[in-house]
């Protein structure tokens, strides 16, 4: 990935302190590549994008949940109240309780709802963990299969199997490496641009397919697959229609109603770019809309005000792409 350009870059002061470099593909509504910049045919680790894709794995394997319930299965909560009583209500429904979960204790990665936990006396819980109604949706599946609960994060197990493949069958690629994601729960390598072709499927699926359950869960449910104050959620209350998951380690994905798709990855990881390079590859696929501006950049504070931004480079999904620094 050395040869991906720069991206972003991150002003300070009128002085371009840092750079983020990155690949970034496109595609449009016939299902062709319109704009790319970097490497998108490279693998990578799609980490939470891989999420909406485990949700259909689930449904097509027997799980039985719906809307918000859904949502959730197929997002990174913030670990909000209403977080929590969801993933109760999944878990309570297949039998089980909060100590079955084997995703790590983690703090609400939302300041506001961490606060809270803290003013209340309470701390790290596997609830609270944001890939927590995934992992009690991959739970409730094995129970609704007749699967063993204990061994559901072994690769080797039947809903993990299933989860590759569905994996491999909509991004139209080849797992190339197998490793364990943030949570635990196994992680599969494809390339960027196999991450855009899968979001595209879900999207496009016919109405009441697992695909298109998932995808509509997450449009109608923005705030359950992220949170009341994240980016995601504003991305999709900006422009109906849109589905966007974002991932550990700068990477984001989203699909249109009509098609259109993309992905992100930001090499070094910072999550700080993704979001100004998506609206920037949204506006490039002609999807705009106002609430994206405050979107398109990131402030950079010093002291108590705003002296610069975090934004992609000029002309990064012009022709001739994006530049690199001198």
């Amino acid at each position: 990935m050395e040869n991906n350009p720069v991206l972003v870059e991150v002003e300070r002061s009128g002085f371009v302190e840092s750079w983020h470099r990155g690949a970034a593909v496109g595609i449009a509504a016939s299902g062709t590549v319109a704009v790319r910049t970097g490497e998108p045919t490279e693998p990578i680790f799609p980490r939470s994008a891989n999420k909406p894709m485990q949700a259909v794995a689930m449904l097509r394997c027997g799980l039985d949940l719906d809307d918000e319930l859904l949502a959730l299965a197929a997002g990174s909560h913030s670990g909000e109240d209403f977080h929590v009583e969801g993933a109760e209500k999944i878990l309570a429904g297949a039998g089980l309780v909060a100590g079955d979960l084997r995703c790590p204790e983690s703090w609400p990665i939302d300041p506001q709802a961490q606060q809270a936990v803290a003013r209340s006396g309470g701390g790290p819980s596997r609830v609270r963990m944001n890939c927590s109604g995934k992992h009690a949706a991959m739970l409730a599946t094995c129970v609704s299969a007749g699967w063993p609960i204990d061994s559901y994060l072994d690769p080797g197990h039947p809903l993990q199997v299933a989860v590759r493949d569905v994996i491999e069958e909509l991004a139209g690629a080849p797992v190339t490496a197998v490793g364990v994601d943030g949570c635990g729960a196994p992680l599969f390598a494809v390339p960027t641009v196999g991450v855009a072709r899968a979001f595209r499927a879900l999207v496009l699926a016919g109405r009441g397919t697992p695909e298109r359950r998932v995808a509509d869960a997450m449009r109608t449910h923005p705030q359950w697959t992220s949170g009341t104050r994240r980016e995601e959620r504003q991305l999709m209350e900006a422009v109906p229609g849109l589905l966007v998951k974002c991932g550990a380690e700068g990477v984001d994905a989203f699909a249109f109603a009509d098609g259109r798709a993309g992905a992100v990855k930001i090499d070094d990881g910072a999550m700080r770019a993704r979001t100004p390079v998506t609206v920037a590859l949204l506006r490039a696929l002609g999807l705009d809309a106002a609430g994206l501006d405050e979107l398109a950049v990131v402030e950079v504070r010093g002291g108590d005000g705003v002296v610069g931004a975090v934004r992609p480079v000029p002309g990064v999904f012009t022709p001739g792409g994006s530049r690199s620094p001198v």
